[in-house]
């Protein structure tokens, strides 16, 4: 007949699961681009907007700033259906990537130390990863209840006034 449709947890699974692997590695290659850039430059920035501008023209920075962009807006995405609590642990094995990355291509050693705490990102990862990314309901808003029915027209003035004002 055709391709047998996701059902929804399945589907979040593997959307999640897709997303996180963005996430890592455009942080762990957007912040080796920039580093690559940044320690290729023939002077060491200093603190002048020319100074900047021409980092920022380098290709290697440029590539790097892109990278960290499709981080941003990856990250933004799927902290939008996934837990906080799930992103930043599962999400910190990009760390993991970027020592590996500077050991080996940048040259940077990397001491027992550093590594132990390496090893230690790679557990906690490990066991935050066999949990449920979502463990909470998105929230509502003020004109509508717990279950995501709209209120009454005159229970929504009650709602809202029962929000946080701002001092005046």
């Amino acid at each position: 007949m055709g391709q047998a449709v996701m059902a929804g947890p399945a589907r979040n699974r593997v959307k999640t699961q897709v997303f996180t692997v963005i996430v890592i590695l455009s942080q762990s290659l957007g912040n080796f681009a920039l580093s690559w850039g940044m320690k290729h430059r023939t002077e060491a920035l200093n603190f002048t907007v020319l100074a900047y501008l021409q980092a920022i023209f380098d290709p290697w920075v440029m590539i790097g700033i892109a990278l960290l962009i499709l981080w941003l807006l990856s990250r933004m995405a799927l902290l939008s259906w996934a837990d906080l609590s799930y992103v930043l642990p599962v999400t910190s094995l990009g760390y993991v990537i970027t020592a590996l990355m500077g050991r080996f291509f940048l040259g940077e050693q990397i001491t027992w130390q550093r590594w132990s705490g390496t090893l230690l990102i790679v557990a906690g990862t490990a066991v935050v990863g066999l949990t449920n990314p979502r463990t909470t309901t998105p929230l509502k808003s003020c004109s509508e209840n717990s279950e995501g029915t709209p209120l009454p027209k005159d229970r929504r003035s009650v709602v809202k006034d029962l929000a946080p004002q701002e001092n005046l």
